[in-house]
């Protein structure tokens, strides 16, 4: 059976951006529900956080955690399920769940996130957090004069290089075409960084360690063998923006695939704003601290327009 209720605002997505939106909102005292099928998003699965202020280290899920239950304080509505559909109508939206109920807004903040694309090969799901990282700026401090491997060859995976390069004592940066295809300038600082080796038209096709990341398995030889002993593996081949929701009403997206938000954190689409790691928002530099930020800025964003709109 349906279920239909109404809000000022529905905030789709908990991770950091819908969290900090909905604390936000409810200092604005905007009425609001979230829409999430879990909690933290993809932060929550960070095995030590270290650049969020307050915070020397902390695990990604405690974090959230906190988050969360800051957020909660203020005792906005939550439905533990996912948003399928959005429909404008004459006098706002109307978002339908997964579960099957139907709520009417005024306004939606969506912060989506965004998927990163894996390289499904075995042990890459399970050294998560104990070698295998997604994430140069979040892990590389733990690889402090250890031997590691970046996986891609476009811009993520040399910007992760020359930061990893920081940090670690040995590179191997393994792409499968015959050259690098991110921008020139990001070339060339790997190409002239003497920590990292390249190992183009190659592939990992296996990931293996007794309780952490020891060695990796390749599809071709190097040095002599298709086994290399390092002691982590950050995989840098994209994102996939979350963003279909937004895209079956027609928001404008970049060429990218995130969405294009203003100063505000407003759509193309009036009364719909976006936050997060699914905009093209924050220079692309995609953090807890950006997504937060932009949480904040498009719950202020949301009340102005409730306000301009006298619906509010």
């Amino acid at each position: 059976m349906s279920e239909t209720n109404e809000y000022k605002l529905v905030i789709i997505g908990a991770g950091p951006a819908g969290m900090a939106a909905s604390i936000y909102a409810s200092r604005y005292m905007i009425p609001h529900l979230i829409i999430s099928p879990g909690i933290g998003g993809a932060a929550s699965e960070a095995h030590q956080v270290e650049n969020w202020p307050g915070e020397k280290s902390i695990k990604g899920s405690d974090l959230m955690k906190k988050m969360w239950e800051h957020a909660q304080s203020y005792q906005p509505a939550f439905w533990q399920e996912g948003a399928k559909k959005i429909n404008k109508t004459a006098d706002g939206f109307e978002i339908i769940t997964s579960g099957g109920k139907t709520v009417k807004t005024d306004s939606i903040i969506f912060c989506g996130g965004t998927q990163h694309r894996v390289l499904s090969i075995p042990g890459e799901k399970e050294f998560l957090g104990k070698g295998v990282s997604y994430c140069a700026t979040c892990d590389g401090g733990f690889f402090k004069n250890k031997n590691i491997a970046v996986v891609g060859g476009a811009n993520s995976a040399l910007m992760a290089c020359v930061e990893l390069g920081q940090h670690a004592k040995e590179i191997y940066l393994i792409y499968r075409g015959p050259e690098l295809k991110g921008e020139p300038i990001w070339a060339d600082r790997v190409k002239a960084n003497k920590k990292i080796i390249l190992l183009p038209n190659t592939n990992v096709v296996k990931i293996s360690g007794e309780n952490k990341v020891e060695k990796i398995e390749l599809d071709k030889e190097y040095a002599g063998g298709k086994e290399i002993a390092l002691d982590g593996v950050f995989v840098e081949i994209g994102v996939t923006p979350l963003v279909d929701l937004l895209r079956d009403v027609d928001a404008q997206l970049d060429q990218n695939g995130t969405i294009k938000i203003g100063e505000k954190s407003e759509t193309s689409i009036p009364g719909i704003f976006a936050a997060g790691d699914a905009t093209n928002g924050s220079g692309g530099f995609r953090q807890i601290v950006t997504a937060t930020a932009e949480g904040a800025v498009a719950a202020r964003g949301v009340f102005e327009y409730l306000k301009e709109n006298n619906l509010i």
